[in-house]
C-alpha cells in the first residue's frame, strides 16, 4: 500500500497538468519583451517536432515573420512533398529568402517570396536533414551536406558542396575525411560530423562548423586547406557542439568569431591574437538552453536563437533584452531583414565591452510547455559545489537537450520527471512481487512430495 500510494502521488502532477491542459491557452507565438523597436522584421525559422514523417500538431515546423514591435507578420508551413523540418532561412540579395527544409529523407532547398509565401525555384537533393546552405552568388549554392554515410565501405562521406543551378551540376566538394583522422569523435559513424553551418567569409573561403568535432573552421577553396580552426575535439572548454559560427573583423583586422556554443548553453565570442583564440564575450551561460544561432547586428546587439527557452532575443553587449519573441516550437535561426545574411556589426572589443553578462530583462514566457525553473536547473543548483556538481550538471544537460523532444506539450519536465521515478518504483514492485511468489512457487514443491507421503501413507 505505501508503494502503491507513492507511485500514485508521484503520477497525480502529470495527471492534472493532462486534465488540465487547454491547447487554447497554450503560449504560441506571443510577443516578449520590446523595450525597442527591431529596425526591421525578423524572419525565424521554428524546427519544430517531427518523427518518421508525422509532424506534431502542437509543435509545428513553419517560418514565422516578426514585425518590428514583435507583432506577427505571418507564418509559412507548408508539408508539399511530406512533413517538413525548416532550418537554415538566409535573406537574398534581391528581398527573398533562401531555405533549406529537410523532407520525406531528401533536402529542399527554395527561395521563397516573403510577400507571396511562394516558391520562387526549388531544387531537391538527395541528401538527409541539411540544416544550412548558403547563396554564393550567380546562381551557386554552398550545401552543408551532413549525414552523406557510405554503407558499402564504412566511411563517412560527410562534406561540403557548392551545386550551380544554372548546369545543374555539383562544381566543387570538400569531404571531412581527407582532413581529419578516422578516429575524430570516437570514430566514423552515420553522423560522424553533424556539420550544421556554411558561410561565405571573404573571397574563395568558406567557414565550416563540424558539430560533433566541437570547433569552426575556415576553408580555401583553391588550396582546400583548413585554414583557420577554433576549438578541437572533445576541449569543451572552448566549444561544446556549437551552431552557425558568424566571422567578424574588428576595426584593426582582428580575425573574430561569434558562436552559438549550444551544449555549453552560452553565446560566446573569441578574436584571434599572436595566433591563438582569445575568449572576450560570453553571454548568457546561467539562462540559455540549447541556442543555436547567434547574429551581431549592425547596432551592436546580438539577436540570439535560443532554441529550448523557444524564444528569439536581442540582447546588448552586456546582455539586457530589448527585443524578443516567442516562437513555439524549437527556433533554430533567426534573421533580420535588410541586413546580411550573416552577422554584420562591430566586436564586442570594438565597443569596449568584454566581460561574461548574464541575461537580464526577459519576460520569462513559458512557450512549448516549458517551466520557469526547470527539473534540470533543480539538479544543478542541488549539486553545485559537491563532488558530483560535474556528472550532474552533464546529466542535467542532457536531460534538458532531450526531454522536450520526448514528452507531450501538456507534460512539464517536472511531471516528466515524477512519472519516470514512478515507473521506475513501480518495476522495482513488479520485480519484487515476481520473486516472492517464486520463491513461493518453489518452497510449495519442495513441500508436495512429503504431502503425498501423508496422503498415502508412505
Amino acid at each position: 500500500m505505501v508503494i502503491l500510494v507513492a507511485v500514485v502521488g508521484l503520477l497525480a502532477p502529470s495527471a492534472v497538468s493532462a486534465l488540465t491542459y487547454d491547447p487554447a491557452e497554450t503560449t504560441d507565438l506571443e510577443q516578449g519583451t520590446v523595450a525597442e523597436s527591431a529596425n526591421d522584421s525578423t524572419v525565424i525559422s521554428v524546427q519544430g517536432y517531427t518523427f518518421q514523417g508525422n509532424t506534431n500538431p502542437k509543435k509545428p515546423a513553419r517560418l514565422v515573420s516578426v514585425g518590428e514591435r514583435g507583432d506577427l507578420g505571418w507564418t509559412h508551413d507548408d508539408t508539399v512533398g511530406g512533413s517538413a523540418w525548416f532550418f537554415d532561412v538566409d535573406p537574398m540579395p534581391n528581398g527573398n529568402l533562401l531555405v533549406s527544409s529537410p523532407r520525406a529523407g531528401d533536402t529542399v532547398v527554395f527561395e521563397l517570396d516573403p510577400d507571396t509565401r511562394k516558391r520562387v525555384w526549388q531544387e531537391r537533393f538527395d541528401m538527409t536533414d541539411t540544416h544550412d546552405v548558403a547563396y554564393l552568388g550567380d546562381d551557386r549554392i554552398a550545401v552543408a551536406n551532413m549525414r552523406e554515410w557510405n554503407e558499402s565501405t564504412g566511411v563517412s562521406d560527410d562534406r561540403v558542396v557548392v551545386y550551380n543551378r544554372s548546369s545543374g551540376e555539383f562544381t566543387w566538394e570538400w569531404y571531412f575525411r581527407n582532413h581529419y583522422p578516422e578516429s575524430t569523435d570516437g570514430g566514423y559513424s552515420e553522423d560522424w560530423t553533424h556539420v550544421n553551418d556554411v558561410d561565405p567569409v571573404g573571397d574563395g573561403r568558406l567557414l565550416l562548423s563540424p558539430r560533433n568535432f566541437d570547433q569552426a573552421i575556415v576553408v580555401d577553396m583553391e588550396s582546400k586547406e583548413v585554414v583557420e580552426r577554433l576549438g578541437s575535439d572533445q576541449n569543451y572548454d572552448v566549444l561544446r557542439e556549437q551552431h552557425n559560427p558568424d566571422w567578424l573583423e574588428s576595426e584593426n583586422g582582428t580575425p573574430t568569431m561569434l558562436v552559438a556554443d549550444s551544449e555549453n548553453n552560452r553565446v560566446v565570442e573569441y578574436a584571434k591574437e599572436d595566433g591563438e583564440w582569445v575568449r572576450t564575450w560570453e553571454v548568457g551561460a546561467e539562462s540559455l538552453n540549447w541556442p543555436r544561432d547567434a547574429d551581431r547586428l549592425r547596432n551592436g546587439n546580438t539577436l540570439i536563437t535560443d532554441t529550448l527557452n523557444h524564444r528569439v532575443m536581442e540582447v546588448t553587449p552586456t546582455g539586457e533584452v530589448v527585443w524578443e519573441y516567442y516562437a513555439t516550437w524549437g527556433p533554430y535561426d533567426a534573421e533580420r531583414m535588410g541586413t546580411p545574411p550573416e552577422s554584420s556589426g562591430p566586436t564586442i572589443r570594438d565597443m569596449n565591452a568584454s566581460g561574461s553578462y548574464a541575461i537580464t530583462g526577459s519576460a520569462n514566457l513559458t512557450a512549448g510547455g516549458g517551466g520557469s525553473v526547470g527539473f534540470d536547473g533543480r539538479v544543478r543548483a542541488t549539486f553545485a559545489d559537491t563532488l558530483l556538481e560535474e556528472p550532474m550538471n552533464e546529466f542535467a544537460t542532457r536531460w534538458a537537450h532531450v526531454t522536450p523532444w520526448l514528452r507531450p506539450v501538456w507534460m512539464t519536465g517536472w511531471d516528466l520527471a515524477w512519472t519516470i521515478g514512478a515507473a521506475l518504483i513501480g518495476l522495482a514492485w513488479a520485480g519484487g512481487e515476481v520473486v516472492v511468489h517464486r520463491r513461493r512457487l518453489l518452497a510449495g514443491g519442495r513441500r508436495l512430495p512429503a504431502t503425498l507421503r501423508e496422503r498415502f501413507g508412505e
